[in-house]
């Protein structure tokens, strides 16, 4: 997904939404279903494996206060994933270190952070006291139904430039999903040896559900292991296209940044 370069600063990702990764914390644990097969854990072992340094704990919760200023060395704008190999708001990282994160998003307004998570409630405690970055996006993952308290915590959050939500991998079909209070949603199937089929009509139902609001933006990933027709192979095989077309939508603001990076 990744490329490791020094000092845990993983960037040129290959993940079509964003520009960059920084990982100011690195590792997680399983707390939902989206967790069984976690590409950032087999990253992580892999690294481990490889004796970096950064990850001789391997998937451990691990905080990375080395990394911290890689944000003032990137000159040209660009959309920045943070912790896409953890969970920023884990409740093993401390609420005074992750001041620092955002001390360094609020220093370097040129770029536009965006944060995932899937400890909506510990987000919306961490924000009930403080400001949000107007650069910082913040987003939470819902994979079904069962994880839509997640949403109503990441809507409770006051002063978020952009709200999106990750629902990748999608394991449910959701079409009474509320979308009030939400800019972007991104959407796709798992991939790997041991993906976990899906159902086309899961992505079109909360596709329509998105334009049905004339104003949420839609991305549509990737199919992952399991094609549309049902068929497992290759997730670059299978594609991103859906209902005859490529679906890459994103937020009004995020078009300059994302134009002026070149990778």
């Amino acid at each position: 997904m990744v490329s490791f370069i020094s000092k845990n600063d993983l960037i040129m990702t290959k993940i079509e939404w964003t520009n960059k990764t920084w990982q100011p914390v690195h590792g997680c644990t399983k707390i939902s279903e989206a967790c069984h097969h976690c590409y950032a854990e087999v990253m992580a072992r892999r690294l481990q494996g490889n004796r970096i340094k950064s990850y001789e704990h391997g998937f451990q919760p691990t905080l990375n206060p080395d990394v911290l200023d890689a944000p003032y060395r990137w000159k040209k704008p660009c959309m920045v994933f943070v912790c896409s190999m953890g969970d920023l708001f884990h409740e093993d990282v401390p609420f005074e270190y992750i001041d620092r994160v955002m001390a360094v998003i609020t220093d370097n307004p040129r770029h536009t952070f965006q944060i995932l998570t899937k400890r909506a409630e510990r987000m919306a405690a961490y924000f009930s006291v403080r400001a949000v970055p107007c650069n910082a996006w913040l987003g939470v993952t819902c994979e079904s139904s069962k994880y839509f308290p997640r949403i109503d915590y990441l809507r409770s959050i006051n002063g978020a430039t952009v709200r999106f939500l990750s629902c990748e991998p999608l394991l449910g079909n959701m079409p009474e999903i509320n979308l009030d209070g939400i800019d972007w949603v991104i959407a796709g199937g798992e991939s790997g040896a041991s993906a976990r089929p899906t159902d086309p009509q899961w992505f079109c139902s909360l596709r329509d559900a998105v334009l049905g609001t004339r104003r949420v933006k839609f991305f549509f990933k990737q199919w992952g292991t399991w094609s549309e027709d049902g068929v497992k192979r290759s997730k670059y095989a299978n594609g991103s296209v859906l209902d005859g077309r490529q679906w890459k939508e994103m937020p009004s603001v995020s078009i300059n940044n994302l134009k002026q990076e070149v990778l």
